[in-house]
């Protein structure tokens, strides 16, 4: 069944019984009528109604007007006289204040440029992920042996207790370093190149290109999560290993460059040997070294962390806890160096010394100084991330 013109609300000519009439102007609608197969109207006098056409118009008027007045004001904005405004603020300037503004202006714009250029020719920085996927690759100081099926897994005691709790509980029954350690998994189907892959995943939080398919089986996943426990993200794992430090098996001792006379042990700071080789190969060739010459024997034979000497006038103790932060995070917290006196013969004394006495460095001085000591350690990932904080400000001119 069709519809006429007045089922709609805006018709101005509804016809009723098939009679016309007069063409008047009401705003309404229409119902239907069952008796008389025809149209009722609905009818709404203007006159009746809570707006009178003369009140209509004027507010339409005003909108109209209203509207103009921000595209107006839009267009204005964005035609807007630099140059007049540049005149305007330059005016009262003597001219060499202006050209240092030039100058300042063309060395952002180069810096930036310079900044720009640097980054897409620089190498990724390996992130904490790939230098753990790395470790567990090459086995670098390795301190308990699992035994699965008759195959060796030389493994980090630290790595595994903080991800795994069945490492944890099943690893406070064979202390010391070098401890050989039977496993016995109760989920059925697993073979030695799972177990690998399993191993690879407390590492790397990736499984990564396993051929096995049992692993994309969901049954075999969910008894392996009831067995081994699910870990957190690797990021949240490695941060609580930092906190607390479980496991430790190394010292960061700190000497004075004129006597090389070793700190107290109180002030030596606690960190693991197979994050330290991960993550930086100046510490990685320190501790093989260590073990070519047995000095790594007789510390695991006599049960003690491996002492690391750092000469204060390269690696001021200061910054190791933001070192030792980023390894463990891959963030670096510049609000972890140590306020107050700057450290014995170090770079910041220097430069208390060369400013007359002031003793507190600002950020980009403290930035600058690891940035040169990242570069020592040859920790790329700690380089890059300082580069960045020292890059970033100067975008914007301190002129303005």
């Amino acid at each position: 069944m069709g519809a006429n013109g007045s089922s709609y609300p805006h018709s101005c000519s509804p016809r009723i019984g098939g009679s016309s009439q007069p063409q008047q102007t009401f705003i309404g609608t229409s119902s239907y009528s069952q008796q008389g197969y025809g149209w009722e109207s609905k009818l709404y006098s203007l006159e009746h109604g809570h707006e009178r056409p003369a009140d209509r118009k004027k507010k339409s008027l005003g909108l109209a007007t209203l509207k103009r007045r921000f595209i107006k004001r839009r267009k204005s904005s964005r035609s807007a006289d630099h140059a007049r405004q540049m005149r305007e603020l330059l005016s009262g300037w003597d001219v060499r204040d202006t050209n240092a503004l030039v100058e300042e202006y063309e060395g952002t714009a180069a810096l930036k440029e310079l900044s720009f250029q640097a980054s897409l020719a620089r190498a990724e920085a390996p992130n904490l992920q790939r230098d753990l996927a790395a470790l567990y690759q090459h086995k670098y100081c390795t301190d308990v042996d699992l035994i699965f099926h008759g195959t060796c897994f030389p493994a980090h005691r630290a790595v595994l207790a903080v991800r795994c709790p069945f490492f944890k509980t099943l690893l406070t029954s064979a202390p010391g370093y070098g401890a050989e350690v039977l496993m016995d998994v109760d989920t059925a189907g697993i073979d030695v190149s799972m177990f690998s892959a399993l191993l690879q995943y407390l590492y790397t939080g990736e499984f990564g290109a396993v051929e096995d398919s049992r692993l994309q089986n969901v049954d075999v996943l969910v008894q392996l999560s009831e067995e081994f426990g699910t870990p957190n993200s690797l990021e949240a794992d490695m941060k609580g290993l930092f906190d607390h430090m479980c496991y430790y098996d190394a010292l960061l001792s700190f000497s004075s460059d004129s006597e090389m006379v070793e700190g107290s042990p109180e002030e030596d700071l606690r960190a693991h040997k197979a994050v330290l080789s991960a993550r930086s190969p100046f510490f990685r060739n320190l501790l093989q070294r260590r073990i070519r010459t047995g000095e790594e024997m007789t510390e695991r034979t006599l049960h003690t962390p491996t002492r690391i000497v750092l000469d204060e006038s390269i690696i001021p103790r200061k910054y190791v806890q933001v070192i030792l932060h980023c390894m463990y995070t891959d963030v670096v917290e510049l609000g972890l160096v140590l306020r107050g006196s700057p450290s014995t013969g170090s770079l910041g004394e220097v430069q208390a010394l060369v400013s007359g006495g002031r003793g507190a460095s600002t950020r980009t001085e403290e930035a600058m100084e690891l940035y040169h000591i990242a570069l020592f350690l040859e920790f790329s990932m700690l380089a890059q991330a300082t580069g960045v904080e020292l890059t970033a400000p100067c975008y914007m001119p301190c002129a303005l």
